[in-house]
C-alpha cells in the first residue's frame, strides 16, 4: 500500500506540475498565439506593438532568470510556484478590462517578474528531481506534452466558446458582440491560471532543497563553475534557436488568416490545432529520446525545423493549401520536438543536480533572449511586409535559427560524448 500511496503521489505531482507548467503562460502568451487577429483588433494595435509587449515581458524575465534561479536551489518549488500562479491570475482580471495600451506595456512587465521571478526555475528542478536519472527525457517530455495537452484542452474550450459566441462573419470580434467574448475568454483563463495555483499548493509536496543555509558566497562559486563549462553554453544557444522557432508559432494563426483565406475563427483553429501538435509530439520526442538519444533526437527534430522554414520560407508550392498545412506541421513537429528535450540534457552536460536551478537560470538569462527580440521583429517585418512577403520573412528566419540549432547540437554531443550526472 505504501508503494501505491506513493506512485499515486508522483503521478499527482506531474500532473500539478504540468497544469501549473502551462496555465502560468496562458495570459501572457497562448491567448495571443490562437486569438491573435482578434487580440490586435480588440486592443486596437499592432504586429509592432504586439510585439513590444513582448519585448518589455523579455527585458524584465531576463533579470528574473537570474535570480529566480538561485532562488530555485533555496526554497521549496511549491511556495514559488503557488504564489506565481495567483500574482498572474491578478494580471488577467486587468486584461479582461481591455486596458490602454501604456497599462498592458505594465502589465507585460509584471507578468515578466510573476512568471519567470518565483516559478520557472521551480518548475525545472522538481521536473528534473521527479524524472531522476533514468527518465530525464520522459519527465521533460511529458511536462512540455502535458503542457501542450493542457494548452490544447483549455486553447479549444476557449476556441469553441468565442466560435460560439461571435458570429462567423468578416466583421470580426472587434465588434460589439465579439469584444465581450473576448473578455470573456480572458476572464475566464484568469480563474483557472489562479485555481491551478490551489492545485499546486495541496498537491505538490514541500521539498527542502538542501542549500538554504548556504551562503551568498556559495551561490557565486556555483554560477562560476557553470559558467567555465562549454556544454552549458551551447545548451544555452540551442534553447535560443528552439524559442525562437516557438515564439514564430505565434504566426500560425496570422498566417491562415492572411495567407490562406482563413476567417477569423477557423484561423483561431489552426492555432489550436498546433496545440494539440505540441502535446503528442513532445510526449513522443520524451519516449524516443529515452530509447535512444536526446541530443539525437534534438538533432534531427532542428532539421525538419529547417526543411520546413526554408520551404515556406521560399514559397515553395505556395498555392497548393495541403502542402502549405504539411510544411507548417513539419515545423511545429520539430520546434515541439526540440522545446520538449532540451532542458532533459542537462545529465549529459554534467550539471549536478544540485546545481540545477542555477543552471536553469543561467541558461534561461540567454537562452530565452527571443523574448527581447523576436516578438518586435516579426511584427516588424509583418508590418513592413504585409501580406504573405513578410511571412514568408518570418519563415526564412525560423530556417536560420534551426540551421544554428543543427549545427550547435552536432557540436555538444561532440563536446559531451556519453556523459552523464545526477
Amino acid at each position: 500500500m505504501p508503494g501505491i500511496l506513493t506512485e499515486k503521489r508522483r503521478v499527482s505531482t506531474l500532473i500539478s506540475l504540468i497544469i501549473a507548467g502551462e496555465t502560468i503562460f496562458f495570459l501572457p502568451f497562448v491567448l495571443a498565439r490562437i486569438f491573435r487577429p482578434t487580440l490586435l483588433e480588440v486592443f486596437g494595435i499592432t504586429n509592432t506593438e504586439l510585439g513590444s509587449w513582448f519585448s518589455i515581458y523579455g527585458v524584465v524575465a531576463m533579470v528574473s532568470y537570474i535570480f529566480g534561479g538561485t532562488l530555485a536551489d533555496r526554497f521549496s518549488a511549491r511556495n514559488l510556484m503557488a504564489f506565481s500562479l495567483w500574482m498572474t491570475s491578478l494580471g488577467g482580471f486587468i486584461m479582461a478590462t481591455i486596458p490602454s495600451s501604456g497599462i498592458m506595456t505594465a502589465l507585460y512587465a509584471f507578468w515578466g517578474f510573476t512568471t519567470i521571478f518565483l516559478f520557472w526555475a521551480a518548475l525545472i528542478r522538481a521536473t528534473r528531481e521527479w524524472g531522476g536519472s533514468g527518465f530525464q527525457g520522459r519527465a521533460f517530455g511529458w511536462l512540455e506534452g502535458g503542457r501542450g495537452g493542457t494548452a490544447a484542452v483549455l486553447g479549444t474550450l476557449a476556441f469553441l466558446l468565442f466560435s460560439w459566441i461571435t458570429p462567423e462573419t468578416t466583421a470580426g470580434a472587434g465588434e460589439g458582440h465579439g469584444i465581450h467574448a473576448f473578455q470573456f475568454v480572458i476572464l475566464a483563463t484568469s480563474c483557472v491560471t489562479f485555481l491551478s495555483g490551489v492545485l499546486v499548493w495541496f498537491v505538490v509536496p514541500v521539498t527542502l532543497t538542501g542549500s538554504i543555509s548556504q551562503p551568498t558566497k556559495a551561490a557565486v562559486q556555483r554560477v562560476i563553475r557553470l559558467g567555465r563549462m562549454p556544454a552549458i553554453w551551447m545548451l544555452a544557444i540551442m534553447i535560443v534557436c528552439a524559442y525562437t522557432g516557438y515564439k514564430i508559432t505565434d504566426d500560425y494563426s496570422l498566417y491562415a488568416k492572411e495567407v490562406m483565406g482563413f476567417s477569423e475563427v477557423g484561423a483561431a483553429g489552426i492555432g489550436t490545432i498546433a496545440l494539440w501538435i505540441r502535446a503528442i509530439v513532445a510526449i513522443l520526442a520524451g519516449f524516443l529520446a529515452d530509447r535512444l538519444n536526446r541530443i539525437h533526437v534534438i538533432i534531427v527534430c532542428f532539421g525538419l525545423t529547417l526543411g520546413g522554414g526554408v520551404l515556406i520560407g521560399f514559397g515553395v508550392m505556395n498555392h497548393m493549401a495541403g502542402w502549405v498545412l504539411f510544411n507548417i506541421t513539419l515545423t511545429a513537429i520539430g520546434i515541439y520536438g526540440v522545446r520538449a528535450l532540451y532542458f532533459a540534457t542537462m545529465n549529459e552536460a554534467g550539471i549536478p543536480l544540485g546545481y540545477t536551478g542555477t543552471a536553469v537560470g543561467i541558461v534561461s538569462v540567454v537562452g530565452f533572449t527571443p523574448d527581447v527580440f523576436m516578438s518586435p521583429w516579426m511584427g516588424h517585418l509583418l508590418d513592413k511586409y504585409p501580406g504573405v512577403t513578410g511571412h514568408q520573412y518570418v519563415f526564412l528566419l525560423l530556417a536560420l535559427f534551426a540551421f544554428i540549432g543543427l549545427v550547435t547540437g552536432l557540436l555538444f554531443k561532440l563536446n559531451t560524448g556519453n556523459k552523464e550526472i545526477m
